[in-house]
This record gives structure tokens, C-alpha cells and sequence, in this order.
């Protein structure tokens, strides 16, 4: 019980684990899990990076129809909460904190009908690592019709883009010392909104780490303690058999206290004499 309760303390107190993929999704418009009532254009994604040009993104509706249009950039955020992304840099695990949200901005056709929608997307970050997820949220606007001879996509991603996503991680290694845009050049926000802070290369195994030893030395701790408490609640019972026998005795002696002595001592005097 001591173990168990100290591991759920340290995983209350330690801060959540910061995603180690690069150019991963900072957040989105609708947010993932949310109802939307109003009929949307757009659908926003944000990532860290720019993303691939030749990203694929779509949307699909509660019958599993596509209802997405095609994609486009859009303007640079900043983001309302920082995300920490880590580089590897001289075998150390660096984490690097960004401010700022690069858009895929995802043309909705129409809205169909109520329900949930995914929008999936995948890309390919700068240091070849695969960026693929979904965003789910439900739908209770009013329905809207399919544009005049809109024809739902039915294309999924390209072949150069679903090898560079199987060959994630084969990229040059020096790519993971500095993070950069699908352009080659490093994510900038041109207001200055994007930044980085790094960190003085805090080793990511040392918490996992830290953790196992400070649960063993309580479990240790709980142990020994145990024997003695057992030990030492034993003798404290025995004492009080013999002490209450003890006492029996001097109880039964002070019975014949207040018996007549004077009796059998004036017996023979009264014998004597007649």
C-alpha cells in the first residue's frame, strides 16, 4: 500500500511527459472532442512545423463520407499554450518550447448531417519523422448542401509522401540538432511570436528512473518496520499474565486479616484456669 501510494503521488506531481515527435499538432479549431452548432468552412489544424506540401488531410462525416475540398496555409498563431517538443543533440534529449501554430486550413463542401466527424491528416516533419493523427469532434448545426457538381475526394495520400512517412526517422541526423520548416529554414513567426527555450540537457530517463528508486526505498522502509512492530507488541502482552497472578496471592493473605487473633491466644488462659 505504501509503494502503490507513493507512485500515484509522484505521477501527480510530475508535470505531463511532452511529446518527443517533431512538428506534431499543437492544437485545432474546432478543438477535438468538442460540439460544434454553427456550419464551419474551415477546419484549422496547427502543428508545430509548416507542414509538407504534399500533406494529406480529410474530413469525413458520420456515414464515413468524405466532405472535405482541398487544403491551403494559413497565417502563423500564437498558441495559447506553449508546446515542448525534445532534440537529441550530443546524445542528450534537449527540450525545446514553441509558441507558435502553423495552420492546414481544410475546406469543408458542406455538412451533411449531424453526428460525429473525423478530420485525419498526415505530413512528414522536417526531420522525417511521421506526423499522422485525428480530430474528432460532433456536429449539431443545421445540414447544408453539397455544392453545385462537388464530387466527394476519394484520393488518398501520394506515393512520395506515404514513403517518406514508412522511412520516418531515416533522415539526415543532423536535422534533429536544429527544427526546420518543409522549406528547409527554421519555424519563425514574422511578428517574433515564435520561440524557443532550451532547457540544461535534463536526461529524459532520469525520471522513470528517479521514480523506481524512491518507491523500492519506501517498500524497504515499510518492511523492516513491520517485524519490529510485531516483535515488540508481543512482549507487552505476556508481563500482564504473571502480574495479575501475583496480585492473587497478596488478596488471599489479606483475607485472614480480620480474623479474631485474641481468641486462640486466651483459649489456654481460660483452660489454665479452672
Amino acid at each position: 500500500m505504501a509503494a502503490l501510494a507513493a507512485t500515484l503521488v509522484v505521477s501527480l506531481l510530475l508535470p505531463a511527459a511532452p511529446a518527443s515527435a517533431h512538428g506534431q499538432l499543437a492544437t485545432s479549431t474546432p478543438l477535438t472532442g468538442t460540439v460544434v452548432r454553427q456550419p464551419l468552412t474551415q477546419v484549422a489544424l496547427y502543428f508545430t512545423e509548416k507542414p509538407a506540401a504534399n500533406a494529406h488531410f480529410a474530413i469525413s462525416g458520420p456515414n464515413g463520407s468524405r466532405v472535405d475540398n482541398g487544403w491551403s496555409f494559413g497565417e502563423p498563431k500564437r498558441l495559447d499554450k506553449p508546446v515542448t517538443e525534445y532534440f537529441k543533440v550530443n546524445g542528450v534529449f534537449e527540450p525545446r518550447l514553441y509558441h507558435t501554430g502553423f495552420p492546414a486550413m481544410v475546406t469543408v463542401a458542406h455538412w451533411p448531417a449531424k453526428g460525429r466527424y473525423t478530420a485525419s491528416y498526415l505530413s512528414v516533419a522536417s526531420d522525417g519523422e511521421a506526423v499522422r493523427g485525428n480530430v474528432t469532434f460532433d456536429y449539431q448545426g443545421p445540414s447544408t448542401p453539397a455544392p453545385a457538381g462537388w464530387v466527394a475526394p476519394t484520393a488518398g495520400p501520394d506515393a512520395t509522401l506515404l514513403a517518406q512517412a514508412e522511412g520516418e526517422g531515416s533522415a539526415d541526423p543532423g536535422a534533429t540538432g536544429s527544427p526546420a520548416d518543409a522549406t528547409g529554414a527554421p519555424p519563425s513567426d514574422p511578428a517574433g511570436a515564435a520561440e524557443e527555450q532550451r532547457d540544461s540537457g535534463f536526461p529524459a530517463w532520469l525520471v522513470p528512473a528517479l521514480i523506481v528508486v524512491v518507491v523500492t526505498a519506501i517498500v524497504l522502509v515499510a518492511a523492516r518496520r513491520r517485524p519490529a512492530t510485531r516483535g515488540a507488541s508481543a512482549p507487552s502482552r505476556r508481563p500482564a499474565g504473571p502480574a495479575r497472578k501475583a496480585g492473587a496471592p497478596a488478596r488471599k493473605a489479606a483475607t485472614p486479616a480480620p480474623r479474631k487473633p485474641g481468641n486462640r491466644a486466651g483459649g489456654p488462659a481460660r483452660r489454665g484456669r479452672r
